[in-house]
């Protein structure tokens, strides 16, 4: 394997001096001296920062989906409110530092040369709502919007399209998976080419929530929108934080995703990201907006018309959640200190370890090549061996999926960096003894 650089080298603008996450990873360099992660370093230098939910007694699969928190979370959130409580409305220059850091750390985490291109939001599909809320741009008037999406968007995702559907705000044309359960790019290339009218929005997941697939070929689907003058909104929720990529370089107009599951950040620290090409046209704003998206915030001054702040601030809200930014802390630094590349490495060594195991149990598996965190078990009953599954101590869960016009239900296990190859085995053979039940 290819030796990786330490990533302590590299310039931190979001780094806090002194963060114990920090320095645990500069240790655990110090003892790679450049070479991949291993296990018995993970464990020696990392594991502490997680003493606090390693103390459960139950095997943790479920890491697809929420996020385990580190220790140091109960310390940030502290650190929120002490300062409310010691400086009442002198807090918001600190907790405005904060929302500087935080958009800092996604631009890192995504790849965006601007960090005020990432503007935090309270959940994707809030960041959905405020795309659809800023189309059709110039002065085009006001008409249903055409949107195109793959049916296997996650569900908020699909109940907001289907909501602005009804409402006759949009006309959505919706991809179905096909037989193998696959979404293919090529489906969702000919929707675009082939409508009779160019879509306005085309919506496409990287990696698929049910089913861990990732989706090959999203620039080819960027270019083929682009060439008929449509923009591409890309949910990265279950990419950013797995696979490296780069907003900047896949050249979608907008991305969404959170800190809840890969990036431990917890409910409600989610971010709709804004390519750099759009931050300072003025015919493109979005009606979901609010006094910080003013220009001269602070100054209350009320102009004749809306005049939206420069850049990515002209995309913010309301007054912002805080708290969301100090959950979001200590995920993203130790993300980022670590680097998304050396944690997927170790993270497939792991998937690799688990199913292996599992096969030698004859656990039947559903196995997507080019997947993202997690993979596949398919069962019967989903509610029923969920609940097995958690007696016999294994944490997971399980979505429905669609492979054409059937319905399939399966379990979804995603060791993570806290898992060890001894918790795995142990993990296999309850699993096994569950669906041998």
């Amino acid at each position: 394997m290819t030796a990786i650089t330490s990533q302590s080298a590299t310039p931190r603008p979001w780094a806090i001096e002194g963060s114990p996450v920090l320095s645990a990873v500069d240790r655990l360099d110090t003892t790679l001296a450049g070479s991949p992660l291993t296990e018995s370093a993970v464990v020696e230098h990392l594991h502490p920062l997680f003493s606090r939910v390693l103390e459960r007694d139950e095997i943790y699969l479920a890491n697809h989906s929420l996020g385990r928190p580190l220790d140091q979370l109960a310390d940030d959130m502290r650190e929120l409110t002490d300062l409310w409580y010691t400086d009442m409305d002198g807090a918001w220059g600190a907790w405005m530092d904060e929302h500087t850091r935080y958009r800092r750390m996604m631009a890192a985490l995504i790849g965006c040369a601007r960090w005020d291109c990432i503007v935090p939001k309270t959940s994707a599909a809030q960041g959905l709502r405020t795309v659809l809320n800023a189309l059709p741009a110039g002065d085009e008037p006001p008409r249903r919007l055409r949107v195109i999406a793959p049916e296997a968007e996650f569900d908020s995702i699909d109940f907001v399209l289907k909501a602005y559907a009804r409402k006759g705000r949009i006309e959505l044309t919706r991809v179905p998976a096909g037989d193998d359960g696959i979404t293919g790019v090529e489906d969702i290339e000919r929707a675009i080419t082939g409508a009779a009218e160019p879509p306005d929005l085309v919506v496409l997941s990287q990696v698929l929530f049910a089913t861990g697939q990732q989706v090959e070929g999203v620039e080819g689907v960027v270019a083929s929108a682009h060439a008929r003058g449509s923009l591409v909104l890309l949910d990265t929720y279950h990419a950013t934080g797995v696979l490296p990529w780069s907003f900047d370089n896949v050249g979608a107009d907008f991305a969404i995703g959170g800190n809840y599951k890969y990036t431990r950040g917890g409910p409600g620290a989610c971010w709709l990201a804004v390519h750099p090409r759009h931050l300072d046209r003025e015919d493109l704003f979005s009606v979901d907006t609010g006094w910080f998206a003013k220009r001269d915030t602070f100054g209350y001054r009320r102009s004749e018309t809306a005049e939206f702040a420069e850049g990515g601030d002209g995309w913010l809200e309301a007054t912002p959640p805080i708290a969301t930014l100090y959950q979001a802390r200590s995920g993203l630094m130790l993300t980022l200190a670590i680097g998304v590349e050396r944690m997927r490495a170790f993270q497939l060594d792991l998937q690799r370890h688990l199913i292996g195991t599992l096969r030698e149990h004859d656990v039947p598996l559903h196995l997507i090549e080019q997947r993202g965190a997690f993979f596949l078990m398919p069962v019967e009953d989903l509610p029923e061996t969920l609940a097995a599954l958690k007696d016999a101590g294994v944490n997971a869960d399980g979505r429905p999926a669609r492979f054409g016009t059937e319905s399939r239900a399966f379990v979804r296990f995603c060791p993570d960096l806290l898992n060890t190859r001894t918790e795995l085995e142990r993990a296999a053979t309850r699993i096994a003894k569950v669906m041998k039940s």
